[in-house]
């Protein structure tokens, strides 16, 4: 490869990572992608490994071979720490420093417990694949001990699930879960009767989905009520350990916590002493610079840049995507001698949400849709994002399945403690 061609450095193969190597296509550079992992996640199905639905293959590749074909790409498995921004070269966590000529951070974000961390050990987040197969785990070892508690308190709050945070990852886990306990299990078990396990949202604001319309909010919130899920609004959490969680001055017992509350961005912002919002996400130009660094460029859930109207660009998939191909584009301009700034327009696509298999929420802004037409039209745009027709498939066929039946292949223990040997 030409070492003298100009030297693009993306960390982080996401969604806004890897759509920006992808649209540089033949431009006259190389580039170094760098990840901490092997794989691109699907992150908007995660919570469907984590409920059983899905298998870790359908949802994740290996960044190799999605970018085996852009001969101008190196990948990297490795982990960033910082930025030396006098040099023009990023550090990795061995010491070793890779040199840019443009840097583009598409590092994603992580969980925020609002400064509760001794939070998460009780209830974990969902950003990774491991987070996921770590819940899926805890969620079917519940119903297992419950099985063998003798206890009947015990056995209710290993059978009791609280979901923290009323967002689209919330409620699409309190609907799958429910369906899980009162459909897919019930007659797997001889000594309990998941029909009476307890999945109780809890929201601190006044509704659920609140990027939504309000009246979407409310189907949202019925939806999940037939399910047989209990929703609280307007009640932070005040504490959570192993025996439960405290809101509205009252405690819940409850084995079973699951994080969907908040987010924080990666330490980019910090890497860079740049300007940050309360979340860390480093506060960006119009252009998705550096404010001072025409040369570095942040991406994704990671940056806070605004919308025409004054309002935040979303921290969805989409948003990362148009992000990748925007600096692309102005890198490509740049190339030819173009220096001319290009400020990010953001095209909102709509939001979507599901809740259980036969109902979801649509807003596309003036035209909206619910229950099972929204299902199928959220589960069309997911299965178009999917990478590969093997994938997309599989996908499909394993939601026509569960559509029909109501089973999920996917309940496997694995990667726990493992009994002694004898």
């Amino acid at each position: 490869m030409n070492s003298e061609l100009h030297h693009v450095v993306v960390v982080g193969a996401g969604f806004g990572g890897l759509e920006l190597v992808r649209a540089l296509g033949k431009a006259p550079v190389r580039v170094t992608l760098i990840d901490q992992r092997n794989h691109h996640l699907f992150q908007p199905l995660l919570y469907q490994v984590a409920t059983t639905s899905l298998a870790t293959s359908e949802i994740a590749w290996p960044i190799r071979h999605l970018v085996r074909h852009e001969k101008a790409v190196t990948t990297l498995l490795a982990t960033v720490t910082g930025v030396d921004k006098a040099n023009k070269c990023v550090v990795l966590d061995d010491g070793d420093t890779i040199a840019y000529d443009t840097l583009v951070l598409a590092t994603g974000a992580r969980h925020s417990y609002f400064g509760r961390d001794e939070w998460e050990q009780f209830a974990p987040g969902l950003k990774t694949l491991e987070d996921a197969t770590t819940i899926r785990r805890h969620v079917l070892r519940a119903f297992e001990q419950a099985e063998r508690e003798t206890d009947a308190e015990a056995r209710n709050a290993l059978l009791t699930f609280v979901i923290i945070g009323g967002g689209p990852t919330g409620v699409e886990l309190a609907g799958t879960i429910a369906e899980l306990a009162h459909a897919t299990l019930r007659a797997d078990f001889r000594n309990i009767d998941t029909r009476d396990t307890k999945v109780v949202l809890v929201e601190a604001g006044d509704r659920i989905l609140a990027a939504f319309r309000p009246d979407l909010s409310a189907y949202a919130k019925r939806a999940l009520e037939r399910l047989g899920v209990t929703v609280e609004l307007g009640h932070a959490v005040s504490s959570c350990n192993a025996d439960g969680v405290v809101f509205g001055g009252r405690h819940l017992a409850a084995r079973n916590i699951i994080w969907a509350a908040g987010v924080a961005a990666s330490p980019a912002a910090q890497w860079l002493g740049a300007e940050a919002d309360r979340a860390g996400r480093a506060i960006v130009e119009d252009d998705l610079t550096v404010a001072g660094h025409p040369d570095i460029f942040v991406i994704g859930d990671t940056a806070q840049v605004k919308r025409a109207d004054g309002r935040p660009v979303p921290g969805i998939a989409p948003a990362a995507k148009q992000a990748g191909r925007h600096v692309a584009a102005t890198l490509k301009a740049r190339l030819a001698g173009n220096d001319a700034k290009r400020p990010f327009v953001y095209k909102h696509q709509g939001d979507l949400a599901t809740i259980g298999k036969r109902a979801a929420v649509i807003d596309f802004g003036r035209i909206s849709f619910t229950g099972w037409p929204a299902w199928w039209l959220w589960g069309i745009a997911h299965i178009f994002f999917l990478i590969g027709l093997r994938n997309r498939l599989a996908v499909a066929m394993n939601w026509l399945w569960i559509y029909a039946t109501g089973q999920r292949s996917a309940r496997l223990i694995t990667q726990g403690r493992q009994p002694s040997s004898p």
